[in-house]
């Protein structure tokens, strides 16, 4: 990697630059190596936002709001919530410093060439160099680079969520704790979007790829709202050996800016998602993934509908899939995750 460079294309990114991106755009960088129908798009450098903190002094006016506060251990959650909205501020109300707004202008600019847009519509990813499903926030069907600076800012200030700041302070890690990356990809127009994993997450089968799915954005599939389609695919014959179709009467759609939730009209509601070619094609894919990545993974993917069938499959992103019954959690951890998530998932 050049010294100095603070922005990188997928395509020169793969897993071995976790530490420099996040894991998340690092993956997306090795499925692209892989030849996969990933997304284009660019990564923002954990470095970048390192270089905004020290351009703007936001890390010092943290810092302060912190120590305000003195022993945070054991303190109500009303307290992180209220350190949470002061340090989101500080960071969002910062302006973006000139030489990094060019930089992914500059990046945006490219991306909106490549695929022919004047202003392509971008999701905004973050992507942290350690695992912590649901903890930041992610953006969907951004336009502009003003809006997408604007988002930059707010997924850099997800890591002081309270249900994150609640969740460092009850592993004795630093409230300063984490800093993120951030995968800026082209949306893609999902016809369906779901979730695969190569393991049961349930009872650690690995003899099988587990598929749930949606019409529309993959949103309401992660976010486990609303009925989905299931489906079970033997990983030896690829036989499809499951089919569980729900009543999807929900869907996330993309707006005009923005996504939010739609009705599934009644015609499609009780049809599968997927046609028995798309499955056997997704559990292929989770399988070429986990036998590349060395490990079972948990994929999220669409169906470009933009796209021929042939090559309709976008991965979105991977990482190493979690099974209930081997998970260790203490009590203390798992009730602190139920209080911040009930009142603070975002």
């Amino acid at each position: 990697m050049a010294a100095g460079k603070l922005i990188y294309g997928f395509e020169e990114l793969g897993q071995e630059h976790k530490k420099l991106v996040g894991k998340k755009c690092a993956n997306l960088g090795e499925m692209t190596r892989m030849g996969l129908a990933v997304p284009p798009g660019f990564a923002i450098s954990i470095a970048l936002y390192r270089k905004f903190a020290r351009a703007t002094g936001i890390l010092e006016e943290i810092s302060r709001q912190v120590n305000k506060l003195g022993q945070l251990k054991g303190r109500n959650i009303a307290v992180f919530d209220e350190l949470s909205q002061k340090i989101r501020g500080i960071i969002e109300g910062k302006e973006m410093p000139p030489e990094i707004s060019k930089a992914i202008a500059s990046y945006y600019e490219g991306l909106s060439k490549k695929v022919g847009a004047t202003d392509v519509a971008v999701s905004l990813r973050s992507a942290g160099t350690a695992s912590r499903p649901g903890m930041f926030e992610s953006y969907l069907n951004i336009i502009g680079i003003e809006d997408v600076l604007d988002k930059i800012k707010k997924v850099w200030s997800s890591a002081y969520t309270a249900r994150a700041i609640a969740f460092r302070i009850n592993k004795g890690v630093p409230v300063m704790g984490d800093e993120l990356g951030i995968a800026v990809a082209k949306m893609v127009n999902a016809r369906s979007s779901g979730i695969s994993f190569t393991v049961d997450p349930l009872t650690g089968d690995t003899s099988r790829v587990i598929i749930d799915a949606n019409w529309g954005l993959g949103v309401g599939v992660v976010s486990g709202t609303g009925s989905v389609d299931k489906f079970v695919v033997d990983k030896e014959t690829l036989k499809i050996v499951k089919t569980s179709i729900g009543k999807k009467t929900k869907q996330v759609i993309a707006r005009k800016r923005g996504v939010g939730w739609g009705e599934v009209p009644v015609k499609k509601q009780k049809v599968p998602c997927l046609s028995n070619q798309e499955i056997v094609a997704v559990a292929k894919l989770a399988i070429l993934l986990e036998e590349h990545l060395g490990q079972p993974q948990d994929i999220e993917w669409a169906i470009d509908a933009d796209s021929p069938p042939t090559k309709n499959i976008s991965p979105l992103q991977t990482r190493p899939a979690k099974v209930a019954a081997q998970r260790k959690e203490s009590v203390t951890d798992r009730m602190l995750d139920l209080m911040v998530d009930k009142f603070y998932r975002p």
